[in-house]
């Protein structure tokens, strides 16, 4: 009944002309499966301590591919789905990021005043959940593991976002326009710090 309902909902589209058609074909079509992948973070596997509080607290290198056509633009948000009241706790939202980039440079600038790498020339960063634009990592509670998306979004659009956004409003930002989605799933846990004997 409802492959029955799209096709006659596409047949009235297509009577009312191209446009409508393209609009229809992108609001019942999936995403497309965006492969990402990290030299240093791997899905399910404990994140590297340079990526976290206790270590430098810098910004992952990344990589994507299976883009599909069309593509204007990337975005990238990392979020704790564990944590937050409510979830989930944002570690970092980068937008802006050019069609053309394959992935993102470890070590995003935090600094304003510092701009982005030539690949990613553009890109703005947006509010992570302490209300700052960077990235700052995983620091769960001692003793408990937490799981981080790293969530990368391919767009039709370059939407020229204006900088400082959170995560749900660049998620409604995004309505309509995200072709394709994928994500590196890695887990972070805080040890109890061993004690000089």
């Amino acid at each position: 009944m409802t492959h029955f309902l799209s096709l006659l909902l596409l047949g009235s589209a297509l009577l009312a002309g191209p446009v409508a058609a393209s609009v229809f074909a992108q609001a019942v079509a999936p995403a497309a499966k965006l492969v990402v992948d990290s030299p240093r973070l791997k899905s399910g596997e404990p994140m590297h301590k340079d990526f976290t509080p206790d270590g430098r607290n810098v910004s992952p290198a990344m990589t994507w591919s299976n883009v599909p056509e069309g593509t204007k633009a990337f975005a990238v948000v990392c979020a704790d789905f564990g944590a937050g009241l409510p979830p989930p706790w944002v570690h970092w939202v980068i937008y802006n990021i050019p069609g053309t980039a394959k992935g993102l440079p470890e070590a995003v600038p935090i600094d304003p005043a510092v701009p982005m790498p030539a690949a990613i020339a553009g890109a703005t960063q947006g509010l992570n959940g302490w209300k700052r634009a960077i990235y700052r990592g995983p620091a769960p509670p001692v003793g408990t593991t937490h799981v981080y998306y790293f969530t990368v979004y391919a767009l039709d659009a370059d939407l020229k976002l204006k900088p400082n956004l959170t995560r749900a409003e660049l998620l409604d930002a995004m309505k309509g326009h995200i072709l394709g989605q994928g994500d590196v799933v890695p887990v972070y846990e805080r040890r109890v710090p061993r004690t000089a004997e």
